[in-house]
């Protein structure tokens, strides 16, 4: 039996406040033996509610690895919660700024010290009107180029239906399923090895392993998933 991977204060903490927030749902998960019991990984989420980090980090902690989250910046200026996540091993995302070079350089060295890194590649919950993945950064491609570890895609739905983040519907009875899938690590090794990679090397990264994640959550839903990606810009342009 595998052991747990050692945590910490701030990772219990966490988990004491987290587990009983997963009671909101019932789980189902498929291919969880796909994740690493050791060493460096990459998974790559869809992003449907604000419930997502919570479910998802206690889902990674139920395979006794610790999850270490790329989120936003901003999330670490708030009082406590910002000191907690910070503590965890959460990466600060700089995007736009400056800083922005510093998120990847922190997530490749967690990767490189047997650390596993989730990442949400669309930025936030999806703007589709269907909750299907809309477009991602490429930041996710170049994490993954850097780094020569496993890249799981995972889809996760049922979320959305406890809570919406766009209409603040809160809907916790009857509880709901919440179905968390993971897929083979995606195969990246034609890629490899340019250095740096170019932009369309990191344009079709993105894609590839965003296309795993749809399918991925087109078996959950059962449903025929839409050819493309949402694109937010265009819909406010438009």
């Amino acid at each position: 039996m595998a052991r747990r991977e050692k945590d910490g204060i701030w990772v219990k903490i966490c988990a004491a406040v987290f587990y009983p927030i997963t009671w909101l749902g019932k789980r189902v998960t498929r291919g969880t033996e796909r994740i690493p019991r050791r060493g460096g990984a990459i998974l790559v989420f869809n992003h449907v509610s604000h419930l997502d980090p919570v479910i998802d980090a206690v889902f990674v902690h139920r395979n006794k690895r610790v999850p270490r989250f790329l989120a936003k910046d901003s999330l670490f200026r708030i009082p406590v919660a910002g000191r907690i996540i910070a503590g965890a091993g959460t990466i600060p995302v700089y995007r736009g700024t400056s800083n922005a070079a510093e998120s990847l350089r922190d997530a490749t060295k967690a990767l490189s010290e047997g650390k596993i890194v989730c990442i949400y590649p669309e930025g936030t919950i999806s703007k589709d009107p269907e909750g299907w993945p809309m477009r991602s950064f490429p930041g996710v491609a170049r994490l993954a180029l850097t780094s020569d570890v496993p890249v799981l895609p995972i889809a996760r739905w049922g979320t959305n239906h406890i809570y919406n983040g766009y209409t603040k519907k809160f809907s916790p009875f009857p509880r709901k399923t919440i179905t968390t899938y993971v897929g083979e690590p995606v195969d990246l090794s034609q890629y490899r090895g340019e250095d740096p990679p170019t932009n369309t090397a990191l344009v079709r990264v993105t894609e590839l392993i965003m296309n795993d994640v749809k399918k991925l959550l087109a078996e959950i839903r059962g449903e025929q998933a839409p050819a493309g990606y949402f694109n937010p810009k265009k819909k406010a342009e438009s």
